[in-house]
């Protein structure tokens, strides 16, 4: 397929941290796409959960369904828009590989017992996956991925992070966060790819589960919209395939107002090379009207669904697994493996350690060490 001029062409990739040959059939991208599918970090998001926990149910989403339907949003917009696919998928495949057991839930408890040593990031972490954790070759730490791939993994980063990881990577991937420039279109998609993924497959969890019904949808427009159009064609349909349609119907209605809005941005601003668009200033977005109907979308998720009793129970229950698993091992190293064990910072290496487990990992573990069973 030929590449946009606007595009990241990987010819021009700004390379990895060890230079390495490049490889005979794939280009970089490409090759980092099949590190990060290969990685022990993305085979544990199978087990790792978003707003349900893993013992909830088997077809509720997790870090890994997420991150192929992330894939597959950006991957469908990036080929319409000649953005190049493979730093695409790289970028979805990889952008949750920091995310600790039990969704936000164990991020914000982590963050909480790390409070004074540095806190935590799940996208700062995820780079820390990328670059130092993952241990798979002879030469170097990590996967020893490209800049670009590097870029749209951190799509957050605090201030204080962005400084310290530009003491040690001077205009590398947290340079942008100082002078609060763009990264590529690839990772600007990716980042608006995730919330329409995580948007529509919590609408279709939440019914699942019995928490949110599609009568209090009614009153989310982008939803109900489409809802009520699926009926006018398909009268008879009910249930479970309407509320297929009508997520679908959506799906494809913020995935077209994507590439219009995008393309008219990129006709303004007529960037000629990737780091053209970089300095344009954010290029990949809704329509206003789209956003605001997003929006509308989120907040009910917010409220009826995030906020559920039933769900801010369970995550009452995991946010003090993981606190009581820190307090164990801040007692104890010993307990955790001999790798962690012998680092010199111990606080972050039991960072490390409790946000590579898996839900079910992390549960055991807690029973194990407290005696206590609180996720069953």
């Amino acid at each position: 397929m030929t590449l946009a001029r606007y595009a990241c062409d990987p010819t021009c990739s700004r390379g990895r941290r060890h230079a390495e040959e490049a490889a005979p059939t794939r280009t970089d991208f490409q090759r980092d796409r099949d590190r990060i599918v290969h990685s022990t970090a993305f085979r544990r998001l199978v087990y790792k959960t978003q707003v349900f926990l893993n013992h909830e149910g088997d077809l509720f989403r997790t870090r890994m369904t997420h991150s192929l339907e992330v894939a597959q949003l950006a991957r469908s917009i990036s080929r319409t828009l000649q953005l190049n696919e493979d730093l695409v998928e790289a970028i979805a495949l990889a952008h949750d590989l920091g995310h600790t057991p039990f969704g936000h839930a164990g991020q914000d408890a982590l963050d909480d017992c790390m409070a004074g040593d540095g806190g935590f990031e799940h996208n700062l972490q995820s780079l820390r996956v990328v670059d130092e954790l993952e241990e798979r070759y002879p030469r170097f730490n990590g996967l020893n991925l490209t800049f670009e791939t590097r870029e749209g993994i951190l799509k957050h980063c605090s201030r204080h992070n962005a400084q310290r990881i530009d003491a040690a990577e001077p205009g590398g991937v947290g340079r942008r966060f100082l002078d609060r420039s763009q990264p590529g279109l690839e990772a600007q998609l990716c980042n608006l790819a995730d919330e329409i993924a995580y948007n529509a497959h919590d609408i279709d969890d939440g019914v699942r589960s019995g928490l949110i019904s599609m009568e209090q949808l009614g009153e989310v427009d982008l939803f109900d919209h489409f809802r009520r159009q699926a009926l006018q064609e398909f009268p008879a349909l009910q249930g479970r395939r309407l509320l297929y349609e009508a997520i679908r119907r959506m799906l494809s209605a913020q995935v077209y107002d994507v590439i219009e809005c995008t393309r008219a941005a990129l006709d303004g601003a007529g960037p000629a090379s990737a780091d053209e668009a970089r300095a344009a200033g954010p290029l990949v977005g809704f329509s206003e009207a789209m956003r605001s109907r997003s929006a509308v979308l989120k907040r009910f998720l917010l409220t009826n669904l995030y906020r559920h009793a039933r769900v801010l129970d369970t995550t009452g229950q995991a946010k003090e697994v993981v606190r009581e698993l820190f307090a164990v091992y801040r007692n104890d190293p010993h307990e955790m493996g001999a790798d962690f064990t012998a680092r010199p910072d111990t606080s972050r290496a039991i960072a490390d350690y409790i946000a590579g487990m898996t839900d079910r990992f992390a549960a055991r573990e807690h029973e194990r060490l407290t005696g206590r069973r609180l996720l069953a």
